[in-house]
C-alpha cells in the first residue's frame, strides 16, 4: 500500500477500510474499528479525523515515514495497545523496516518502561506473523555496535556521575554501561531515528525535564529545528494538547540556546 492511499483513509480511532477490502488485500492496516463504529458513539470524532487528522499526515514538514516513528512511539510509551496494529502496519507500508520497529520496542522499554515495551512485544507479534515477517528481518541481540564519540560520552558520563553518583551509584552505572554504551549504539536504528523516538515518548508521556538534552541529541543527529516543531504539532493529536504545551517552552528555549 502506497503511503498517500494510507494517508487519505487515516482516522484516529478508526479506518475506512471494509471488511471486504482487507480480505482481499492482507497487507493493509487492520483498524479495530470502522468509520461507522466510531460514528456511532461520537460523529465529531470522526468528523475530525476525515479533516485535521488526516491533513496532519499530508504536512510535509515531516515524511509519513517520520510520522509514523513518532507516533508508534507515542502509542508504545503510552501503553495505548487498540491502535497500535493498525499503526505498526501503517508504518511498515511507509517505509519503517521490521528492525527499525523491534528496536523501537527494546529502546522504549528503558525510556517508557518494561510494561509498555513488553505489551508492544504482544502486538507486533501477531504484525510481524501475519506480513510473514521472520527473524532473518530482525535486529540481532548482539550485534557490533556504532562507534562511540568518547568525548561527548565521557562528559555527559562525568557531569551524570557528579550530580547523582552518590545519590544513586547503581542507575548512574547502568546510564553508561547499559544505555549509551550499548542501547543508544545499536545500529539497527539509525542515530536520527533514536533520538526520534525517544524525544517523541518523552513528550508523548509528559517528561519535560529530560527533554533538552534529548532534543539537543536529536538536533546534533540531524533532526531540524522545523522538524522538531513539527514533532511536537503531530504530537498533540496523538498524546493530547496538554503534553504538546508543556514541550513547547522548552522547546523554544533548545532552539533559542543552539548555535545559528
Amino acid at each position: 500500500m502506497k503511503p498517500i492511499a494510507a494517508i487519505a483513509a487515516l482516522s484516529l480511532i478508526s479506518t475506512s477500510w471494509a471488511q471486504s477490502d482487507r480480505t482481499t488485500d492482507e497487507r493493509k492496516p487492520k483498524p479495530m474499528q470502522t468509520q461507522s463504529d466510531t460514528r456511532t458513539v461520537a460523529p465529531a470524532l470522526e468528523n475530525y479525523a476525515q479533516g485535521p487528522l488526516a491533513e496532519l499526515w499530508k504536512r510535509s514538514e515531516l515524511s509519513p515515514r517520520d510520522r509514523s516513528i513518532i507516533t508508534v512511539a507515542a502509542l508504545i510509551a503510552r501503553n495505548q495497545t487498540i491502535e497500535m496494529s493498525y499503526y505498526m502496519n501503517l508504518a511498515l507500508d511507509n517505509g519503517v523496516k521490521p528492525r527499525e520497529i523491534s528496536e523501537t520496542i527494546t529502546h522504549l522499554a528503558f525510556y517508557s518502561g518494561w510494561g509498555n515495551a513488553m505489551s508492544a512485544v504482544a502486538v507486533a507479534k501477531n504484525v510481524f506473523a501475519e506480513r510473514k515477517i521472520g527473524a532473518d528481518q530482525l535486529p540481532a541481540a548482539s550485534p557490533v555496535l556504532l562507534p562511540l564519540n568518547k568525548e561527548a560520552e565521557e562528559k555527559r558520563a562525568t557531569n551524570v556521575e557528579q550530580q547523582f553518583g552518590k545519590a544513586a551509584p547503581g542507575i548512574v552505572r547502568y546510564t553508561t554501561d547499559v544505555l549509551f554504551r550499548d542501547l543508544w549504539l545499536r545500529p539497527d536504528l539509525a542515530p536520527r531515528d533514536r533520538s526520534l523516538v525517544t524525544v517523541s515518548a518523552l513528550i508523548a508521556s509528559g517528561q519535560v525535564a529530560q527533554i533538552p538534552y534529548h532534543l539537543n541529541r536529536a538536533m546534533d543527529n540531524g533532526l531540524t529545528q522545523a522538524q522538531a516543531g513539527e514533532v511536537i504539532t503531530h504530537l498533540a493529536f496523538y498524546a493530547g494538547w496538554p503534553n504538546a504545551f508543556s514541550a513547547l517552552p522548552v522547546a523554544k528555549d533548545v532552539f533559542e540556546k543552539r548555535p545559528h
